[in-house]
């Protein structure tokens, strides 16, 4: 029986590689929404609308200052939260403020297809180098092009489940029920979606003989 050549792909260290993927999660994410959450109970809706928007700016600006490069997930949660905001002030509503994100769910769900249909590199991939690096050796190889391809049909239904229970929830919910319930089924669904795709992942780096390994972190120093 013949025996498959293996290759090893070392990966940034973990710590490095985990750190890599909270900073943007928590300056595009996590971090407005406490400020939101803190600014309407303890000021008002509007306070907490420029709070969000004021971080997000912050950040870009910091990175652009620094020479950092931007995360497309800051980009995009920046532009995002910038169109919440203005509709928020327009309506003085709170029902329209978390209304949007429901809409952002279906819509991010038909701008992973689209991607898919033009033949490039898939949206997924491109947000998946904001939180693991990847070195070129790993993402140039077809079995992980295909893998990114067929799984940005699995995050397209994630967004479209995220949409209709964010949807459903805010038509029967309080604002406070409703950022804690979408808040942990949002993320529980995301986290099912993530261990899904590092199944996915692993199998299909499987198929071509690959093994990932973190680097000891004395080799990137």
């Amino acid at each position: 029986m013949a025996r498959h050549h293996r290759t090893t792909i070392h990966l940034p260290h973990w710590r490095d590689t985990a750190r890599h993927a909270v900073v943007p999660l928590c300056e595009s994410t996590l971090i407005p929404l406490g400020l939101f959450a803190l600014l309407l109970h303890t000021v008002g809706f509007e306070a907490g609308l420029w709070a969000a928007l004021s971080w997000s700016g912050l950040a870009v600006a910091a990175r652009l200052l620094r020479g950092r490069a931007l995360p497309a997930i800051l980009v995009i949660s920046t532009l995002i939260l910038l169109v919440r905001t203005a509709v928020g002030l327009w309506t003085g509503s709170a029902l329209v403020y978390f209304l949007q994100p429901s809409a952002q769910n279906f819509l991010f769900a038909a701008a992973l297809l689209v991607t898919l249909a033009g033949g490039g590199r898939p949206l997924l991939a491109r947000l998946a180098d904001d939180f693991v690096p990847m070195p070129e050796a790993l993402t140039s190889r077809p079995n992980v092009q295909r893998f990114f391809r067929r799984v940005s049909l699995l995050w397209a239904a994630v967004f479209m489940i995220n949409g209709v229970m964010t949807v459903t929830t805010l038509a029967v919910a309080t604002v406070d029920d409703y950022l804690v319930v979408t808040t942990a089924g949002s993320y529980s669904v995301v986290a099912l979606g993530i261990g899904i795709s590092l199944w996915w992942f692993r199998a299909s780096l499987a198929g071509e003989g690959v093994r990932l390994r973190w680097a000891p972190r004395r080799a990137l120093a």
